[in-house]
């Protein structure tokens, strides 16, 4: 879980990169904004799943579908509060840097355990 963790900020930081290079320093920060809306939950999530993997029987079905509402609308609030946290976004370069950070979970299939 941490590997795709990685997997997203990486591909968070190639987006910055890419929109920086496209659309300057509010790309770079537009981007770096989607996929820290992103990877942010989901790191928490992953850490969350780490400390219940410590207690007997703390980690059920039940308790990984609440987690997975829980960063799923994360996400989406993040994604709200985005144009209010930063007033002079750049539509595109947001887009593209939650494109890259949500596609990075497909790398890790590639990668070895």
């Amino acid at each position: 879980m941490f590997k795709a963790v990685g997997f997203q900020l990486g591909a968070t930081v190639v987006a910055a990169v890419i929109a920086a290079l496209a659309f300057g320093l509010r790309g770079a920060v537009s981007a770096a904004l989607g996929g820290a809306a992103c990877f942010i939950p989901n790191l928490v999530f992953a850490l969350r799943l780490k400390a219940l993997s410590f207690r007997a029987g703390a980690a059920s079905g039940y308790v990984f579908m609440v987690g997975e509402m829980v960063k799923l609308v994360s996400i989406v609030g993040l994604l709200v509060a985005a144009p209010y946290l930063y007033r002079d976004l750049h539509w595109g370069a947001m887009i593209i840097g939650v494109i890259l950070a949500l596609q990075a979970n497909f790398l890790v299939f590639g990668t070895r355990t």
